[in-house]
């Protein structure tokens, strides 16, 4: 069976004769009086149950970890499997005055791990009578303690009931006189109101013939205005209908100019895809040169990287034409939102006019109404108050129709502004149409003119071809510029070593094109000049063409020579570099690969050029 138990742990000193301190610990039941069961421990017996136990503490700190361990159990009583429990074990089968022990058991799924174990003794009666008594005694304090609470309280009670009672009188009095205060007071407030009552009765009647000859002149005076507003909106409509005009005028224009950008955005598509079928065909002939050309091959992979750079940019160039079509679909939403926004003022204004020419009706009868009234004078007093009220409804419904009519052309004056902002914004879009149509011409000039840089290597890779097969190893002059071109050219152009992959620009490739390559052994190089002058370019034609003249004294070294001067005369037949910018043949790129003496000075090497290649 479980009970709650109480734990009582005193510490006692005793000094005579030998000053000692015991453990006194003491087990009782609140239910139980008689359930008494105490334990004493000196330092000596202590030392004893420590060696029996295995204990780690000392007799001082001893009680603190009791109560720890005590309180262990406590927080854990409530749960299903609790890790500490408190066990109290005795030999008998009930509690009937017999030693008991005490064990503190810790439960693990393995094993029960006793912590502590005492053995309790049963108290004797003289015991039992003690704690008796000191409960009889405890009881008692509290028991006097509750009593004097009770009275004092008594006496507050009937003191506030005493003081209540008075307050009560007191106020009742009070409620007494305010009373007969109220009826005096309420029969002044009577008789001052019905004479009151009587003056404003002849006040009223004056005011009444004062404001029905206000309310004929008021009436005058707003069918004027009325009219007049009624003209003003009219101009206004005429106006509106005319600015509409415009404006769809305006959307059909557009309408064409977006159709006119298709057509050529059709037309650039079809020019790129015929581009990159050139490209592929030029890829397929690539394939089949042979391994001595692959330094050639390099070079048409260069100008392949080119065409997908313009591609990407044809790319770009489509993707501001569709954003344009973006705009210009928004602003013709916009326009259609704004004609069924004027289409329901319209709707309101003619309601508005119903309106008007209803209450002008209306106005007509009360004047009618008015004219039979003054021949009754006798009945005219019954039937004011009705007219009165029937002119204050009129009179609150044309201060609402004023306000409504000042708001509609408040509305009128916005919608005007908006439909100003929308015409600037369709200028603007034409604007950025106009630049997108600039900037594709550009860009299909830039095609052309890459696709005759294109044509124009093809020819001198051609004639490459067919001067290799012409030339034999038997002639001497083919054996003494062995490591040359036809042209004056190297047959493998060496590129800097930047990968096939990579994307290079056409000045490049023609400056590496225009650049011979060392011979077998080694020996110096005569590079091709290009001036900005035709007339210049002819004398560096002649001033490298004397090492040309000599060409049996180098065939032992192998030097190569120079462009021969037939390769600099203009032909008819010629095509003209003018995809190439103004600067890209300039000296300045080519001073690097020029001797000393055939530099152009810095006058000449500013001016631009249009230099002419044999087809």
């Amino acid at each position: 069976r479980t009970l709650n138990i109480r734990v009582n742990i005193e510490l006692l000193s005793i000094s005579n004769p030998v000053h000692k301190k015991d453990l006194a610990v003491r087990l009782t039941d609140d239910t139980d009086p008689f359930f008494l069961y105490n334990l004493v421990i000196s330092e000596e017996d202590f030392q004893s149950l420590k060696s029996q136990q295995g204990l780690l503490v000392d007799f001082s700190a001893f009680p603190q970890k009791f109560i720890d361990l005590l309180q262990q159990c406590i927080q854990e009583q409530n749960k299903d499997i609790p890790r500490f429990l408190l066990q109290l074990v005795s030999s008998a089968p009930g509690l009937d005055h017999t030693p008991v022990s005490l064990n503190v058991v810790e439960t693990n799924p393995f094993k029960h791990l006793t912590h502590l174990s005492l053995k309790f003794l049963p108290g004797t009666d003289a015991e039992i009578k003690k704690f008796l008594a000191n409960c009889l005694k405890c009881l008692k304090e509290d028991k006097m303690v509750l009593e004097e609470k009770l009275k004092n309280t008594e006496e507050n009670l009937t003191r506030q009931l005493s003081y209540t009672q008075q307050t009560l009188s007191e106020k009742s009095r009070e409620l007494d006189k305010l009373k007969n205060e109220w009826t005096s007071y309420t029969t002044a407030l009577s008789n001052k109101h019905s004479q009151e009552l009587t003056s404003e009765k002849e006040r009223a009647l004056q005011a009444q013939t004062q404001y029905q000859q206000q309310h004929e002149q008021q009436k005058k005076e707003l069918e004027n205005l009325h009219q007049k507003s009624i003209q003003q909106l009219q101009n206004r409509l005429s106006e509106l209908e005319v600015i509409n005009k415009d404006l769809t005028e305006r959307r059909y224009k557009g309408d064409s100019t977006v159709r006119e950008l298709k057509a050529k955005l059709s037309g650039l598509e079809d020019e790129c895809q015929r581009a990159k079928q050139e490209v592929l065909s030029l890829r397929r002939e690539n394939t089949t040169l042979d391994a001595e050309c692959h330094e050639k091959e390099k070079l048409i992979n260069q100008l392949q990287t080119r065409v997908a750079v313009l591609e990407q940019e044809i790319k770009d160039k489509d993707q501001l034409v569709t954003r344009t079509k973006e705009v210009l679909d928004a602003t013709q939403e916009q326009k259609v939102i704004l004609e069924e926004s004027t289409e329901e003022k319209q709707r309101h204004i003619e309601k508005l006019e119903t309106t008007i020419k209803s209450l002008s009706a209306e106005l007509l009868k009360a004047n009618e109404i008015i004219k039979k009234l003054q021949g009754d004078l006798k009945t005219l007093m019954s039937k004011l108050k009705l007219k009165n009220t029937v002119t204050i409804q009129q009179e609150k419904l044309l201060g609402e129709k004023e306000e409504k009519l000042q708001k509609e052309q408040k509305e009128l004056q916005e919608m005007g502004q908006s439909l100003r902002m929308k015409e600037q914004e369709v200028c603007k879009l034409q604007e950025q149409l106009e630049s997108t149509i600039q900037k594709l011409e550009e860009s299909k000039q830039l095609l052309k003119t890459n696709e005759n840089v294109i044509t124009w290597l093809n020819r001198q890779l051609s004639e490459v071809q067919m001067a290799k097969k012409l030339d034999t190893p038997a002639s001497a002059h083919a054996a003494g510029r062995a490591a040359g071109s036809p042209l004056g050219m190297p047959d493998r152009p060496s590129f800097h070593s930047s990968g096939i992959g990579q994307p290079i620009s056409p000045l490049y490739a023609f400056q590496n094109f225009l650049e011979p390559t060392h011979s077998k052994n080694g020996s110096s190089q005569y590079p091709v000049q290009l001036n900005s002058q035709l007339s210049k370019l002819s004398r560096c034609s002649e001033a490298h063409s004397v090492p040309a003249a000599g060409p049996a004294a180098n065939k032992e070294n192998g030097d190569q020579v120079g462009l021969e001067p037939k390769y600099f005369k203009k032909k008819d037949d010629s095509i003209p570099l003018r995809g190439l910018s103004q600067n890209t043949l300039n000296s300045e790129y080519l001073r690097p690969y020029l001797p000393a003496k055939a530099q152009p000075s810095p006058k000449a090497a500013g001016t631009p050029t249009s230099a002419y290649f044999p087809g």
